[in-house]
């Protein structure tokens, strides 16, 4: 079976968490700490291919109002450039605008320290992109 990779993409990392092989649960994988979009896509292509990865479901962050701003114009971009590296690996979108908010909720609610919630942060906010996007299937 395949499975489905999301990608929370921020200035600086990205997090990724993977789907389990039925496609209904969502876990954290890394935050990859970003350097230059060669190491970047490398780092990524890793993951896609130690995970068997078809699908990856990018987060897509609309503006609160649910306009299109500067924010996803970069993670379009982005998103091309996977496109070119992984032509084999299909490409979505999903709304992303509170997967940051409920990551944060969720981490204040297990009572990790600012330091340890920073870490973590990307990833769990992939996560929650992930498993809404899975939601959406069943």
């Amino acid at each position: 079976m395949k499975r489905y990779m999301a990608l929370d993409i921020g200035d600086r990392t990205i997090g990724i968490a993977v789907s389990d092989l039925l496609g209904l649960t969502a876990q954290g994988v890394e935050t990859i700490r970003r350097r230059k979009m060669e190491e970047d896509l490398q780092r990524l292509g890793e993951l896609i291919h130690e995970y068997d990865v078809e699908t990856l479901v990018s987060g897509y962050p609309k503006n609160m109002n649910g306009t299109e701003g500067d924010r996803c114009k970069i993670v379009t971009q982005f998103m091309e450039e996977v496109k070119k590296a992984y032509p084999d690996v299909g490409v979505t979108f999903w709304d992303e605008r509170l997967s940051t908010v409920a990551a944060n909720r969720s981490l204040l609610e297990a009572d990790l320290s600012r330091r340890k919630r920073k870490k973590v942060i990307d990833k769990m906010a992939a996560v929650f992109i992930l498993q809404g996007y899975l939601d959406s299937l069943h």
